[in-house]
């Protein structure tokens, strides 16, 4: 091929040839990163990711902590109810013997501290509203001068920690 021929066919060639956009003044041009930076810059999105999963992952097992510590100490306090039941019906109970009576109440006191400590309080039940999520209804009366759905007896109190409820008041409500 001559000279005159090897022109004309790069002529020919240099319309095929996409032609980049004009810029406007002020405009850079984008520049593609090259493969060292792209991988860097995908190791830094994998490494903020992993970091995330990871700040979610102790969240969740610090909140899951919370809630089975929580659930042990509920079940811990619900064993000795039954003891606090019982020193009740034992200072409830007619005795002519002043010094048991007291000594009786005295270990009562300091039993409803130790759970007030603990952050377990007694679930007020008598004159207030029924509440399915506090009061288990054994009986349901008719009774004047008592408001719609009023618990008017408590046969069993119930108690509470935080949210959570330790035992439901066993309750007779007036209809």
């Amino acid at each position: 091929m001559s000279k005159r021929q090897d022109k004309e066919k790069s002529l020919e060639n240099a319309s095929e040839i996409p032609v980049p956009p004009e810029r406007s003044e002020g405009t850079v041009p984008e520049e593609t990163p090259d493969p060292i930076t792209l991988e860097l810059m995908e190791t830094k999105d994998q490494l903020l990711r992993i970091a995330a999963e990871y700040d979610n992952f102790r969240k969740r097992t610090a909140r899951e902590r919370e809630a089975l510590c929580g659930g042990i100490r509920a079940d811990a306090v619900a064993l000795f109810l039954p003891i606090l039941d019982n020193l009740d019906r034992a200072a409830a109970a007619p005795t002519t013997d002043t010094a048991y009576a007291q000594g009786v109440a005295m270990i009562t006191k300091q039993f409803v501290d130790i759970l007030d400590k603990a952050g377990v309080s007694e679930i007020e039940a008598l004159g207030k509203q029924f509440d399915s999520n506090l009061h288990n209804a054994v009986m349901h009366i008719e009774q004047e001068g008592a408001g719609e759905s009023e618990v008017v007896e408590v046969f069993q109190k119930g108690y509470i920690m935080g949210d959570r409820v330790i035992r439901h008041s066993v309750v007779k409500v007036a209809n």
